[in-house]
């Protein structure tokens, strides 16, 4: 026992100070026994509680309080996985492979639709996969319109948007939307003028027999990790300055604000936000405003440069899945004269993506 702390050391070398208040506010008994949900009530600890006594064995750490009489005991391999100062293992961080053009089509993640909806371990495996590399092509679809989604609904809810709960990528009349279109597409992720944006994107091919139309794609993390090297100050603007975006229709108007590069507190990438047609009008200072554009517009060149594209043409029965705030995607001008071009597309979010593959680590 130290002044404000207990100091655990293990056999193998691992130590931790664990605060007294840590200690008294994760008291087990304080979890509620089917929901593990947290019942204590923080304000009725004293932040000067203190142990009496202390025991310790290779199994369990027993608090005595001083004061109240209480007494608290903690798992020692509980203790050891959650030692303050240090993240506690989580089976969905699986880490990210960045990549760049030479990754080719042939180099992305690949998974059989059947597989992946019989087998827990074809599911994990793929979802692993998927997230490594922010995308995955997963073959065997069935030719129908549930096909895709049912896939979707095997790692958790869809996403609804003011597009709907799926939605069809195919060129129609009166469209609200440039993905309604036979034009080009330039990389992009969607819906950046949402508060949060949707996660992993589904796009089934059922039909894609026009002349044109390949999907792009490209890594937003390695575009921003070499901006970061290559132009530190372009870097610094898109990932501390913020800029409108908009989508508006006849029934709906929703604008947010996001950074084009956002960061986690350690300065890592965690989620790339650019749709030039979505852009807002800018509203930044004169001053900042010509250099805001200067790395905006390098951001943007970087996502057309061939160091980056990644370049493949679904087939029916293929589906392309790739995180929506890491994965910049686009495509070819095609011509709807020629043939029918179909996609049908859905999300889920991050969160049901990670429940999933947390709940498949047990």
């Amino acid at each position: 026992m130290h002044d404000t702390t207990v100091f655990i050391q293990w056999d193998d070398g691992h130590d931790a100070h664990f605060p007294f208040i840590w200690l008294a506010d994760n008291d087990p008994a304080g979890f509620h026994p089917q929901t593990q949900e947290r019942i204590t009530d923080l304000t009725a600890i004293s932040l000067d509680k203190t142990p009496e006594v202390i025991e310790a064995n290779d199994k369990t750490l027993t608090i005595h309080w001083a004061g109240d009489k209480t007494i608290s005991s903690f798992d020692m391999n509980w203790l050891k996985a959650y030692r303050p100062g240090q993240n506690a293992f989580d089976p969905a961080r699986t880490g990210f492979t960045t990549w760049r053009a030479d990754l080719g089509a042939d180099g992305v993640p690949r998974a059989n639709a059947r597989e992946i909806m019989t087998s827990d371990i074809a599911l994990k495996d793929w979802l692993v996969a998927t997230q490594t590399y922010g995308y995955s092509i997963v073959e065997g679809l069935a030719d129908t319109i549930e096909a895709g989604t049912d896939v979707a609904k095997r790692i958790g809810f869809l996403r609804e948007t003011n597009f709907g709960l799926v939605f069809e990528v195919q060129s129609k009349p009166n469209p609200n939307n440039l993905a309604y279109t036979p034009i080009a597409l330039p990389l992009h992720t969607d819906l950046t003028n949402q508060e949060l944006p949707p996660g992993f994107q589904f796009l089934h091919c059922l039909a894609n027999e026009a002349q044109g139309g390949g999907s792009l794609f490209c890594d937003g993390y390695a575009i921003a990790e070499d901006l970061r090297d290559q132009d530190p100050e372009a870097f610094e603007l898109l990932s501390t300055v913020s800029v409108p975006f908009r989508f508006h229709d006849e029934d709906t108007d929703i604008r947010n604000r996001k950074k084009v590069i956002n960061l986690d507190e350690d300065g890592q990438v965690i989620e790339i936000c650019f749709n030039a047609h979505l852009a807002d009008i800018f509203d930044l200072e004169p001053e900042l405003m010509t250099r805001y554009y200067r790395a905006y517009r390098q951001f943007m060149i970087m996502t057309r440069s061939d160091d980056y594209v990644v370049s493949l043409r679904l087939k029916g029965g293929e589906m392309v899945v790739f995180d929506n705030r890491r994965v910049l995607h686009g495509r070819e001008a095609f011509d709807p004269q020629t043939g029918f071009r179909h996609l049908h597309g859905c999300y889920v979010d991050r969160g049901e993506f990670e429940s999933r593959l947390r709940v498949l680590s047990r």
